[in-house]
């Protein structure tokens, strides 16, 4: 038992410090039934049971992002409006190029013939 002391302390301490790390980054969108400042005292006061209760009461688990947060717009590129557009216009002006390349290509036919 002497053995198991020091390592169920360093747990205890390792668990106390997660828990009031975690308090700190959470948003307080996600905090629940207490300010988030009386969470922290609480998790640093009552150092085991201070964070099995932030874990289990004070903190939000649902994995839904505030509507301020959640991902907008589309999400692979074809269901991008902008993305296709800049598609129809790339293809117009490889087809525009094309054309003035024939024509080039004609007048310097064109002009070869006549030197002959």
């Amino acid at each position: 038992m002497a053995r198991l002391a020091p390592i169920l302390v360093i747990a205890f301490l390792a668990f106390t410090i997660f828990a009031f790390i975690d308090c700190i980054m959470t948003s307080e969108t996600r905090v629940r039934a207490l300010p988030k400042f009386l969470w922290g005292a609480i998790i640093l006061l009552i150092p085991v049971i201070g964070g099995v209760l932030w874990f289990a009461i004070g903190k939000d688990r649902s994995s839904h992002l505030p509507a301020q947060q959640q991902p907008r717009g589309p999400v692979a590129p074809d269901d991008d409006p902008a993305f296709l557009r800049r598609l129809g216009e790339d293809k117009e002006r490889e087809e525009r190029i094309r054309q003035l390349e024939e024509r080039l290509a004609e007048l310097d036919d064109d002009q070869n013939n006549s030197k002959d």
